[in-house]
């Protein structure tokens, strides 16, 4: 009996070591940044959720996720799951397009469990989401707070404080950044598009008009030196999307104004100017906030002169010469402007984010980041 209890008490602590080291390289395995997924009860459970689904268009990745036909089609997966499609409009969940593979973008929420991360749009925001706080969280999901509106147009809820992990928004120092849009060098092969026709020296479209905007007070002012043709709801007179680029395209020059003024807020007037061929005036952030995204000589920001009526005179004079008038294109030899687009580009990069960053994230002051309160 003494020699049982002799063998029982040599192996105990070789039993210990075992489980030891097998501890250890199971920690090492989960988060090693290779292997997205966490835990071998996630593969089982994702596949059996993905076998059980309809093939309705919810669930889709946006290409074949393995190179090996043979191989579980659930492996390696990054599954981010859409909360809210943001202001209830379904995107396309293709990812490719972007260059981003084994990205699974779903609207299914009886994957929450399994999910990799969880997609938030600010504006839509509501009760079901507060209450989910409520709801256990898996360990390695991470939370996407994504907002494209201005401070001042999107409601602070403190709540949400310690709640995410990753921001996708037009900020520069937002952990996945979504600009409106940006300049993208030009194919050398095809001619540059011919400037539109000008009949027109000045236009605005506007539709949100509020009299204590910074954009009407300094339009009021303006329109006293120099005529503006408007368009818009604000007008009363509303313009379809051909329309809109049909106007832009006729003027020389075109009032990008924002609704409101904070660090990077340059939407997508700034960049829709500069495609259908008119130069933008802007007012909206600093001009080295602008010059950021295109080049110094592409457009006029307001600051550059001490009144509204410096800037109409500098106006009225690049009317009389073309020449001038034209170097505000020499950009379009080297770019053309594009549109970033809106959530499908947002979920897949923050998709392909959580995919690459394995590391802990979180963003603990919502409120003080955003609203700077």
């Amino acid at each position: 009996m003494s020699s049982s209890l002799g063998q029982h008490s040599c192996t105990r602590p070789f039993i210990l070591a075992i489980l030891l080291v097998l501890s250890t390289l199971l920690l090492f395995y989960s988060y090693h940044t290779n292997l997205n997924v966490p835990s071998f009860a996630r593969f089982f459970q994702l596949n059996k959720t993905l076998s059980s689904t309809p093939s309705n268009g919810t669930l889709k990745p946006e290409d074949n996720p393995t190179d090996n036909p043979t191989d579980n089609p659930t492996d390696n997966l990054t599954v981010l799951l859409i909360w809210t499609w943001p202001f209830g409009v379904k995107f396309d969940s293709n990812c490719s397009v972007f260059g981003i593979k084994k990205c699974l973008l779903t609207d299914n929420r009886s994957l929450y469990h399994t999910a990799d991360g969880v997609f938030v749009h600010h504006r839509d925001i509501h009760a079901d989401f507060i209450d989910l706080r409520k709801v256990p969280r898996p360990w390695f999901q991470k939370w996407v707070w994504m907002d494209m509106e201005s401070p001042q147009n999107t409601r602070p809820i403190p709540i949400l404080n310690n709640l995410f992990n990753i921001t996708c928004n037009y900020r520069e120092d937002s952990t996945v950044r979504i600009p409106y849009g940006y300049l993208q060098k030009r194919n050398v092969s095809k001619p540059i598009v011919p400037l539109p026709n000008k009949d027109k020296l000045v236009c605005w479209v506007v539709s949100n008009w509020n009299n204590q905007y910074a954009r009407v007070r300094y339009y009021n002012e303006l329109k006293k030196y120099i005529s503006i043709n408007i368009y818009g709801r604000a007008f009363q007179k509303p313009l379809s999307a051909d329309a809109l680029e049909e106007v832009i395209s006729s003027c020389k020059f075109y009032l990008a104004f924002e609704n409101s003024v904070y660090k990077d807020y340059i939407t997508d007037k700034l960049f829709r100017t500069m495609m259908f061929g008119s130069v933008p005036i802007v007012l909206g952030p600093p001009r080295d906030n602008y010059e950021k995204q295109i080049p110094a000589d592409a457009f006029i920001h307001i600051n550059d002169f001490a009144n509204p009526k410096e800037l109409a005179e500098r106006l009225h004079y690049l009317d009389k010469h073309p020449e001038e008038y034209r170097d505000y294109f020499r950009w379009r030899a080297q770019y053309e402007a594009k549109l970033s687009g809106f959530g499908t580009v947002h979920a897949c990069k923050s998709c392909s984010h959580i995919r690459k960053t394995r590391s802990p994230e979180v963003v603990s002051d919502l409120t003080k980041w955003f609203w700077g309160k």
